[in-house]
């Protein structure tokens, strides 16, 4: 089988992250870009090096999917343990195995730590939970490569607390731009769902909530869908099982071909192959579909189960974007759901590059309700609004800065007035005094009128702080007596006393802001100051 050049690409980075010694690797390779493929032929290098290779994943159908793969990709057999099955005594050197039944004390007791030399970890957003982790741990000598389509978890545990690099990505807009991913065209919804009273579990909107919550929306987006999915081979994600039911229910009753499948549907494999035959236009599922299952001509992707989890949203709306024969786009409908304090995931989520972008996407969305939107166009157009935005933020930042620097003192002009050699050729000797002034020292400076930002330490800081206030106590010039007396002509002014400046300023105030007849500023000195 030959690989795409980014497969290629991803293989060929992950033997190079073990060889350079970074034992636990990551790939990320959005849905539907062929992870079990690039993995597949990464476990054949490695069993032609002698070695022996373990599969974990936490679900039978990503076990079988990775078998069905190997065997097809590279035609190697594998063994299976799980539950009443071992691998043990076989003589195949790739084993799928179930996170489940591995974790148990008794069955890895049954291996030596050194029994496989890698693992591949299928959907590795899964594994640092406990599970995951008492496998890994056990086999702590074994390279690890972890597989997902998106980097980032729910529960706000980051994969770099267990990966050491990250081999290779290849992002979701890439896919679509070099013609393997299907485009998507958002539609944003005008119907506001209340999500206020909603509750969190485990980072995550609580299930059984969301549930109660969406009930009373349903047959209102059944008839949004009427309009917009008649026509669509449509997957819809929702919360609870009995939600999923309820909802095929009114679908049917709107027109719609509806089917249900759940986690204890006896018939599931049949309805699910009905689905891709077309005796069914809508698929309803509460999150069974989100791993392991493919439909390639689905063409429409519903969202009812909002989330906070991006690796969540990236496997619902994941079921859509393969390519297939006649299809031009994935539709992916959005609804406004409506919270106080959580930020949801939204279409602009799958390919922003940075938050920022992604408000603006979500910004534009909710202007151009009811409009099926590109969202590589939308991308684009978004980060020139915000480039603009930071344009103008720096440009006002800049003006405020010259502002500032216009009212507050340069602080070598006036090391230079007072004749402070002590502080114009200041080094810092100790580590605190090395260190950037801090806040507050920065606010007592500006007090002072002197310009902060021109002082590299706190040392220096601290010096001038004390130099100024002292100059106070002995009723000496400030600095913006000096600077604004120096800059008419007057000498030594860092010398004159505070009363003698402030009685010159008055008199040149007085004289419409000029020098008074009689007084040559150069050789102008106060009475009884020895300058």
């Amino acid at each position: 089988m030959e690989l795409r050049p980014y497969q290629n690409e991803a293989r060929e980075s992950i033997h190079k992250e073990w060889a350079a010694g970074n034992k636990k690797t990551l790939l990320v390779l959005p849905t539907g870009c062929g992870k079990t493929i690039v993995f597949s032929k990464v476990i054949e290098d490695r069993v032609r090096l002698g070695e022996r290779v373990l599969v974990l994943a936490h679900r039978s159908e990503l076990l079988d999917q990775a078998s069905d793969k190997l065997l097809q990709a590279t035609g190697l057999q594998t063994s299976l343990e799980k539950a009443e099955s071992t691998s043990l005594g076989s003589w195949n050197r790739v084993v799928v195995g179930s996170v489940q039944t591995l974790q148990q004390p008794k069955r890895l007791a049954k291996f030596k730590p050194d029994h496989f030399d890698s693992i591949v970890v299928d959907e590795a957003h899964h594994c640092i939970s406990d599970g995951y982790q008492r496998v890994l741990s056990y086999f702590d000598g074994a390279n690890v490569l972890g597989v997902t389509a998106t980097p980032d978890r729910g529960d706000m545990k980051n994969l770099g607390t267990y990966f050491d690099s990250l081999a290779y990505e290849y992002t979701l807009p890439k896919a679509i731009r070099e013609g393997y991913l299907s485009p998507i065209k958002a539609l944003t919804i005008p119907l506001s769902l209340d999500l206020v009273g909603v509750g969190m579990s485990q980072g995550d909107f609580k299930a059984s909530d969301v549930g109660t919550a969406l009930d009373p929306y349903l047959k209102q987006i059944a008839e949004e869908m009427k309009q917009h999915c008649m026509d669509k081979k449509t997957v819809v994600f929702l919360p609870l099982v009995k939600t999923s039911q309820k909802f095929r229910d009114i679908l049917n009753s709107k027109g719609f071909k509806a089917a249900e499948v759940n986690g204890e549907s006896k018939d599931r494999a049949e309805v699910l192959e009905a689905f891709e035959r077309g005796d069914y236009n809508v698929l309803c599922n509460s999150m069974l579909l989100t791993e392991g299952w493919d439909c390639p001509s689905v063409d429409c992707v519903v969202v009812l189960r909002p989330t906070k989890v991006r690796a969540l949203y990236s496997q619902m709306v994941g079921r859509g974007t393969r390519l297939f024969p006649g299809k031009t786009h994935l539709l992916l409908l959005d609804f406004l759901w409506h919270t106080e304090k959580h930020e949801l995931c939204r279409p602009a989520h799958l390919i922003a590059e940075n938050e920022e972008v992604a408000k603006a996407m979500v910004a534009k969305t909710e202007e151009q309700t009811g409009v099926k939107l590109d969202l590589d166009d939308l991308e684009a157009a978004a980060k020139e609004d915000v480039t603009a935005q930071r344009e103008e933020a720096l440009a006002n930042k800049l003006a405020e800065m010259r502002k500032r620097k216009r009212k507050l003192v340069d602080p070598l002009q006036f090391e230079m007035s007072i004749h402070a050699e002590d502080l114009t050729s200041y080094v810092p000797a100790f580590g605190w005094e090395m260190e950037k002034p801090t806040e507050k020292q920065k606010i007592t400076l500006e007090k002072l009128s002197i310009f902060p930002d021109e002082i590299d330490s706190a040392g220096k800081a601290q010096k001038m702080i004390e130099r100024l206030t002292k100059r106070q106590a002995e009723g000496l010039t400030t600095p913006k007596q000096i600077r604004f007396l120096e800059q008419r002509g007057f000498r030594d002014v860092g010398m004159w006393p505070f009363e003698a400046a402030l009685n010159m300023i008055n008199r040149i105030a007085a004289n419409g802001w000029r020098i008074p007849r009689g007084v040559v500023a150069k050789d102008y000195k106060p009475e009884n100051v020895n300058v």
